[in-house]
């Protein structure tokens, strides 16, 4: 299935519908796993609304590790259910944005002193790739000694006894929940970001709606709604507790970190899934200018809105990666940026951080509020699929909807066959780029927006001055304020483009974008303390 226009997200719109109308379905939270939800619902044919607090993908779901993996790692914990179903599901997470969703070749160092042997590798990831469904040409290849150091000549040799490849797939995570929002819009479901469920609305002890709040505006408004999903992440328990049901299984908060360095000074040829010796396994992944570094582990409890990267958190990561490459010596004054997320995950007692099951979990209140929690940003759309199951059987059984359609619906306008024809719709778009003296962000601007990208490039005329990289930086950002709910700076430089993590060099001189084109589009209101909340986002993520 296929939309070829650009998706308008008309806040105002969906405001005067949240407002007046009564729905099927109301989701609070707008990370993956609501925006999953809400596409589902809608093309099943239930009448949806989803609100957020803050931005899209404000939470966990713009601060992962950035892939669309498998689940590797979960064979430890003989979580064969779950490695089958993300393994499975990042194929068709693929097909939906092939641009979004990159394959990405993973070298494993097997080491001398530590982690697996080589036997139990070959049959671990053997085991990984029947689960995952991993086609042939894609499947792990052993490597000897000789070929990993030739594969990676950072690695440390006198450590090194072989190696593996196998298949990940790198994403955006914040893009590809945006897209997904953008396409449940396109399916008539109401959205809105800043627009906070502040309190629940009973009839007969039974849940009917939210009292929110539109932070934008300052109103209060009611929000009605036969059945209502809690989605907000590491933000469920706190609505549980609204609802007065957090009772028996809770929320066990783990935090992951990354940090961003240069790629000269971490150039490694191509991702590395490396072990560090203490049960962990940390990624180093190339990308761009750049190499990023996690992630942690470890049990959270602090203020769910100021996650940060701590200084002890990035050198535990920088002396993992100086004490695994062999002429790395990173040091915190080499860190570029960096973020922290939070990891929903389902309390067990007596298991640490890295012990505690990925698995996602339905919980049910006897009001009717229905919450979901952990899983796993691959796996959105199973985990999607089964709340919506849920709401159907307990709500609309007697209703004839749609079945699962969520497989077959493009994201972000780009009806692509395959990586094939991404990488030539990218020399395309290179060549348009051309007289602009752009060429070198074909690849950048095909993997963000996909054949969006086209509507971006016809802004650049509306634009002059010298710098053409800002001149581009503008086109960009007036299509998302025009076309993505961008209320703020910070759900620019961060969540659609990125550039917070991945060029913050840039970012230091690029928010003057933000005012040139706010004014541009007659959006002036505001901006001095809007580019306030960013520059605190600027400290937070580069203090080291």
């Amino acid at each position: 299935m296929f939309y070829p226009n650009s998706i308008y997200l008309n806040r105002s719109a969906s405001i005067a519908k949240l407002t007046t109308e009564k729905f099927d379905l109301l989701i609070i939270g707008g990370g993956i796993t609501g925006a999953g939800i809400a596409l589902d619902a809608a093309t099943r044919g239930l009448k949806t609304a989803l609100i957020e607090k803050k931005d899209f993908a404000y939470g966990t779901s713009s601060r992962s590790t950035k892939l669309i993996h498998g689940g590797l790692r979960y064979l430890k914990q003989l979580e064969f259910g779950l490695v089958k179903e993300v393994g499975s599901e990042r194929a068709v997470v693929h097909k939906l944005a092939p641009h979004l969703v990159i394959p990405e070749k993973m070298l494993l160092p097997l080491y001398e002193k530590r982690g697996l042997g080589s036997t139990l590798t070959s049959i671990g990831l053997k085991l990984y790739d029947w689960l995952a469904g991993v086609k042939p040409e894609d499947q792990r290849k052993m490597l000897s000694r000789k070929q990993t150091l030739k594969q990676e000549p950072l690695l440390d040799p006198t450590d090194i006894k072989g190696g593996a490849i196998y298949a990940e797939y790198r994403t955006d995570d914040a893009r590809l929940t945006i897209e997904i929002v953008k396409a449940a819009y396109q399916h008539s479901v109401a959205v809105a970001n800043y627009f906070e469920a502040v309190d629940f609305i009973y009839e007969d002890e039974k849940i009917s709606g939210v009292h929110a709040i539109d932070h934008i505006t300052g109103k209060f408004v009611d929000v009605q709604a036969t059945a209502i999903v809690n989605a907000a992440g590491p933000w469920v328990d706190g609505l549980r507790e609204k609802d007065h049901s957090k009772k028996g299984k809770h929320l066990h908060l783990t935090k992951g970190v990354h940090v961003v360095v240069p790629r000269k000074k971490l150039p490694v040829a191509q991702s590395v899934y490396f072990d560090v010796g203490d049960g962990r396994m940390i990624f180093a992944i190339p990308r761009g200018r750049i190499t990023y570094i996690g992630t942690t582990d470890t049990n959270y409890a602090g203020n769910l809105d100021e996650v940060m990267v701590e200084k002890e958190d990035a050198a535990y990561l920088l002396q993992a990666v100086n004490q695994t490459f062999r002429t790395i010596n990173l040091t915190l004054t080499d860190i570029e940026s960096g973020w922290a997320g939070l990891r929903p995950l389902i309390h067990e007692e007596g298991k640490g951080a890295s012990e505690l099951s990925r698995k996602d979990e339905i919980f049910e209140s006897p009001s009717g509020l229905i919450s979901i929690a952990g899983g796993k940003l691959t796996g959105y759309r199973k985990m999607a699929e089964r709340v919506v199951d849920l709401v159907t059987k307990k709500y609309f059984h007697t209703r004839k909807l749609k079945p699962v359609a969520t497989d077959s619906i493009f994201l972000a306008s780009s009806n692509f066959k395959n990586y094939d024809e991404v990488k030539k719709y990218i020399q395309e778009v290179g060549e348009q780029l051309k007289p602009y003296f752009l060429e070198n962000e074909a690849t950048y601007l095909v993997s963000n927006f996909g054949k969006q990208t086209e509507q971006i490039i016809s802004y650049l005329t509306l634009f002059e001055g010298e710098d053409h990289t800002f001149r581009l930086r503008k086109a960009e950002l007036k299509f998302c304020l025009e076309n993505e709910m961008v209320i703020k700076p910070e759900d620019f430089f961060i969540r659609r483009t990125g550039m917070l993590y991945f060029d913050f060099p840039q970012l230091a001189k690029a928010t003057a974008i933000w005012i040139e084109t706010k004014n541009d589009i007659n959006h002036q209101a505001g901006v001095d303390d809007e580019l306030q909340e960013l520059k605190q986002w600027m400290d937070r993520a580069a203090h080291f």
